[in-house]
C-alpha cells in the first residue's frame, strides 16, 4: 500500500556533507511523523531526526547542529541535511512514516524503507 524509498547514501570524508532522501509512494492519504532512524554495525537502530506535520523537529543530540531534516509535503518526500559528518555517523539509514488507518486517526502504521548505506571516512 505504502512504499518508502530512500537515496543519497554513499561514501564522504569525514567534514563532509550528504543529503539523504526519502520518496513516498502508494495510497496516502495523509502522513504524521516523518523520521530518520540509523544503525550503525553491531548496534540497535536509535532515532536520529523527526518532524511532525506541523513541522516541529527533533534530534538526537549527538547530531544536533549538524543534521537538518525536512519534508516536502506536495511531494511525499522527507530530506535529512548531514553536514560535518564524523565517522561515528557511519550507519545505515531508515526513514520512516507514521501514516493513520482511517479517517478517525486513532491508530497508525509505521513505514519503514529498505535503508541506504552512509559511510564516513578519515
Amino acid at each position: 500500500q505504502v512504499q518508502l524509498v530512500e537515496s543519497g547514501g554513499g561514501s564522504v570524508q569525514a567534514g563532509g556533507s550528504l543529503r539523504l532522501s526519502c520518496a513516498a509512494s502508494g495510497s496516502i492519504a495523509s502522513i504524521s511523523t516523518l523520521a530518520w532512524y540509523r544503525q550503525p554495525p553491531g548496534k540497535e537502530r536509535e532515532m536520529t531526526a523527526t518532524i511532525s506535520s506541523s513541522g516541529s523537529t527533533n534530534y538526537e543530540v549527538s547530531v544536533k547542529g549538524r543534521f537538518t531534516i525536512s519534508r516536502d509535503n506536495a511531494k511525499n518526500t522527507l530530506y535529512l541535511q548531514m553536514n560535518s559528518l564524523k565517522p561515528e555517523d557511519s550507519a545505515v539509514y531508515y526513514c520512516t512514516a507514521d501514516i493513520p488507518r482511517g479517517p478517525a486517526g486513532w491508530t497508525y502504521d509505521r513505514y519503514w524503507g529498505q535503508g541506504t548505506q552512509v559511510t564516513v571516512s578519515l
